[in-house]
């Protein structure tokens, strides 16, 4: 209950702040492309993942590819699923947990496409989007003591309808396992401490 009160008690909105800063990027590489609805190839060159330049050096692309986008469209989905989740994730887990879930999934799922397609050029936030989500349901399923295997099943039949072409599917499969394994992992501990917790206080 503490924890709750805790995580509606921010200050800072995460969730919020990730859609500003990428619209605000959007509206920057817009006007560098001179096209509003269609990011130019230029753009995508200097601040998307383009895995020839991440292995000569350019390592901030892992980075700043999460917050680029291709066209109107794909920012738009993205962000509304980023809603979704990120208003979630809010909801059961600390500012730092967010925080590192969100940003260790992008990073999980760029390093996969960097390592498994070293010839594609990617951006876009969901390898992100999709640990948010894979945190979320594995952690209620692990926190309320029911089995994980519906949640996994669940988050790879998600996994699986959003495959389309040119869609990044190893960046949303490196995204979703890092999430995956982030919220068991929190919920585990969670349980831990507080079974602690209780067994300390009814000794008292």
């Amino acid at each position: 209950m503490h924890l709750y009160k805790l995580n509606y008690a921010w200050r800072v909105k995460p969730t919020y702040i990730i859609i500003a800063v990428t619209f605000l990027v959007y509206i920057y590489t817009s006007m560098i492309s001179g096209n509003f609805i269609v990011t130019s190839n230029e753009v995508l060159w200097k601040y998307g993942q383009v895995n020839s330049n991440v292995f000569r050096g350019e390592y901030w692309q892992l980075f700043t590819s999460m917050f680029v986008h291709v066209n109107i469209v794909h920012l738009l989905g993205n962000m509304f699923f980023l809603v979704i989740f990120g208003l979630r994730a809010e909801e059961l887990f600390s500012l730092q947990e967010y925080l590192a879930i969100y940003f260790l999934s992008g990073l999980a799922g760029n390093l996969l496409t960097l390592t498994l397609e070293p010839g594609t050029v990617s951006a876009g936030a969901s390898g992100a989007i999709f640990g948010l989500f894979g945190a979320c349901i594995i952690y209620i399923r692990r926190t309320i003591g029911q089995s994980i295997l519906s949640a996994l099943l669940y988050a790879f039949f998600i996994l699986m309808i959003n495959i389309g072409p040119k869609v990044n599917v190893l960046a949303h499969l490196g995204g979703l396992v890092v999430g995956l394994l982030m919220g068991y992992f929190i919920a585990y501990i969670r349980k831990t401490r507080a079974t602690y917790q209780f067994t300390v206080s009814y000794n008292l």
